[in-house]
């Protein structure tokens, strides 16, 4: 018998479907919860936990203190944020992503922001809106350079997206290395220096220590005023109160956020109302189809995990 724990926060928690791994695998059986005490009540006898890091937050400690029998935490994206590296879960437990599934509709949300930016959409809605023929002179994509920091699958779908829009590609990694579509790939440690050349600055960093608050008072002023930022990675990458300054005294121009370091984003904060802001509801990893893609592949790797236990998981990222 297998028990497993989908911990996941609505609407990711329905749409996923993972009681259709009882169906599936007989002898297995799935509890579902999206609070603490739901999970608490379960987690004892546990083996697979299907969750993602946002959806555990403070919880992920009291979780993995709690459950004495997990042997394999699955991921349904491809950050591993307060899982992988956590201080309460055992090194022997695996844990699993779904990389190589993000790279469409990242790349499609990537461009969707610059666009929406560089042709001011919430004024042209404003102005729809109000019934106002206000035509004013967008900016282009091409002829622009966009750093993208982080150059794993998903800036690698990017990039050629980027390129074929006329744009110049700046990859910005921890592990610099020539890539296909990229003109060039430079370190980040480097960042600060390269903030000035860059029209678009598009963040699709995993979150860790390194990453936290990556971008904060000093790159952002390091940055073109007329500059843009792109987050897709996780909110933590940013400090939200200096972003929030530089938009304010306008040392950059405008920011397309999908992610924020509380989520969902409180409604009293001034993201929601800033003029040069775009805000996204945490859509950048999502598609129609997109629960069903992932549960293919959590499937895919019960049956590898029943036949061959931890080591034959596919996407292990420990």
């Amino acid at each position: 018998m297998t028990s497993v724990l989908a911990y996941l926060k609505e609407p990711e928690l329905s749409a996923f479907a993972v009681e259709r791994l009882a169906t599936l695998f007989p002898d297995t059986t799935v509890h579902k919860a999206d609070n603490l005490a739901d999970a608490e009540a379960v987690i004892g006898d546990v083996e697979l936990l299907v969750t993602i890091g946002p959806a555990l937050g403070a919880d992920a400690g009291a979780l993995f203190r709690a459950a004495r029998k997990l042997r394999w935490v699955q991921t349904i994206g491809t950050g591993t944020d307060n899982i992988f590296g956590h201080p309460d879960l055992p090194a022997h437990v695996a844990v699993t992503n779904v990389r190589g599934v993000h790279g469409a509709q990242m790349s499609e949300a990537a461009i969707a922001a610059m666009l929406s930016l560089a042709r001011d959409l919430p004024r042209v809605i404003a102005s729809q809106r109000d019934r106002r023929w206000d035509r004013f002179a967008p900016r282009l994509l091409a002829g622009g350079t966009v750093g993208i920091v982080g150059t794993g699958a998903i800036a690698a779908a990017l990039a050629p997206r980027c390129k074929a829009l006329g744009m110049t590609v700046v990859g910005v990694s921890a592990n610099p290395r020539a890539m296909p579509d990229f003109d060039r790939v430079e370190p980040r440690a480097d960042l600060l220096r390269l903030a000035g050349e860059l029209d678009w600055l598009v963040l699709l960093t995993p979150y860790s220590a390194d990453t936290h608050r990556l971008v904060g008072a000093d790159l952002l002023s390091a940055m073109k005023p007329t500059a843009c930022l792109v987050n897709l990675a996780r909110g933590g990458v940013v400090d939200e109160d200096a972003l929030l300054d530089a938009l304010d005294a306008g040392r950059i121009a405008g920011a397309a956020l999908d992610v924020f370091a509380h989520e969902p984003l409180d409604s009293g904060s001034r993201f929601w109302d800033h003029p040069r802001v775009i805000v996204t509801p945490h859509l950048g990893g999502l598609h129609a189809g997109y629960a069903d893609e992932v549960l293919a592949l959590i499937i895919d790797n019960m049956r590898r995990f029943r036949e061959g236990g931890p080591g034959a998981l596919a996407n292990r990222v420990n």
